[in-house]
């Protein structure tokens, strides 16, 4: 967790945002010690820009010695010469720019590491631990609503900010999850590709970019040829790493089967299967399944959802599964308002959380993936706080 400190409600909601996870704000010096009192294994506070310099020092130089672990990180407009020296002689580990978020995100990562490393928790050159959940939805066919399931399940297992995710866009010639969510490609996992070799999780923080509390997307690489430089070792190296990080990874891929989309399968505990009531996606979800036995990716961990489900359509659940000679997990039902919800840019899930689509997704993330699920009000709570930012 972080303890951000910031005067200005807006400007503290801001930096959370940015952030991420479990960050309690504080709007006074007084209450961020008593955050401090009340976890004696807190970490990480950080002092926004409208934060009293000397206040920050003061707290730093207290915990120097009492908390070797409690690292102070500092946020400025301007880095002074006069700023840096006072800080650094009081024990904050970092200074930041206010206005470079990779920075920020950096510094911030640095010093929770060496808090693990002061506490035990990770020794340098350690291997970490893979922990996350890693989901793989795939289509045979493309146009399935593929991406669609993915960023709103990824919104879906975040669970109103409780859960860290990490969505992570594997179609690296043609992805649409920045178009989806309305990001800006500033960072993309093409960022990777200079530090393949000593890729770390400082490294892969400042890669994402934030989209909502608990959720950061790895978006696709904004020039598509770039995708012939990240090979199957830099992808698995960044899911590991993720896993390290997150409670969930959700990737998003193409319908093909490449090099990157097996490091993913291979890296994968489920995989969403995709398809929709037409003859030439049930026929390639087929192929699929028989593909998936070759490879002898476990049966169980399989969960074959059907999108845009329409009774009307003259195919029936039992029609279906009786071509893919498998159980459907989940059905999605069809709806207009799930392609207004993608020309918006806002994920049904957050606009409309009590919406069937809504309700279906998140009985998927709950009942096949076994997430704890947000009420649709901490949803909406969710939809709030990123539009204020």
């Amino acid at each position: 967790m972080t303890i951000l400190y910031e005067p200005s409600r807006q400007v503290a909601q801001h930096f959370a945002m940015l952030i991420g996870g479990d960050v309690r704000t504080a709007g006074s010096l007084d209450e961020t010690h008593m955050l401090l009192d009340e976890d004696p294994d807190e970490q990480l506070v950080l002092f926004g820009p409208n934060t009293p310099l000397m206040e920050a020092v003061g707290l730093a130089a207290r915990f120097r010695l009492a908390r070797p672990a409690l690292g102070v990180v500092l946020l400025r407009h301007s880095l002074e010469v006069n700023v840096l020296a006072d800080a650094i002689r009081s024990g904050v580990r970092e200074v930041a720019d206010v206005n470079d978020p990779t920075s920020i995100l950096a510094a911030c990562a640095r010093s929770q590491d060496l808090s693990r490393r002061l506490t035990g928790g990770s020794r340098a050159g350690a291997e970490p631990a893979a922990d996350g959940r890693v989901v793989t939805v795939y289509s045979a066919k493309g146009g399935c609503g593929k991406t669609m399931i993915a960023t709103n399940l990824a919104i879906a297992l975040a669970s109103g900010g409780a859960k860290r995710v990490c969505l992570i866009d594997l179609d690296l010639t043609l992805g649409d999850v920045a178009l989806m969510l309305q990001l800006q490609p500033e960072r993309t996992i093409a960022d990777a590709v200079p530090v393949a070799d000593r890729i770390d999780e400082t490294g892969l923080r400042t890669m994402v970019t934030p989209f909502c509390p608990g959720v950061d997307a790895l978006l696709a690489p904004v020039v598509p040829t770039v995708a012939e430089q990240i090979n199957r070792e830099l992808v698995t190296e960044i899911l590991y790493l993720a896993r390290s990080m997150y409670d969930y990874v959700v990737i998003d891929t193409p319908p093909v089967f490449s090099e990157h989309v097996l490091a993913a399968l291979d890296s994968s505990h489920q995989y969403l299967l995709v398809a929709t009531p037409a003859v030439t996606a049930m026929k390639n979800l087929r192929i699929l399944l028989d593909t998936f036995d070759v490879l002898d990716y476990r049966k169980e961990n399989r969960l074959v959802v059907l999108n845009r489900a329409d009774p009307r359509l003259g195919v029936t659940p039992a029609d279906i599964e009786r071509v893919l000679r498998i159980p459907i997990s989940n059905h999605i039902p069809m709806s207009r308002d799930v392609s207004i919800s993608i020309n918006r840019g806002v994920p049904i899930v957050l606009d409309s959380p009590t919406h069937a689509v809504s309700e279906a997704i998140r009985e998927v993330a709950s009942k096949r993936i076994g997430a704890e699920m947000a009420s649709p009000k901490g949803l909406k709570s969710m939809l709030s706080r990123r539009a204020k930012r």
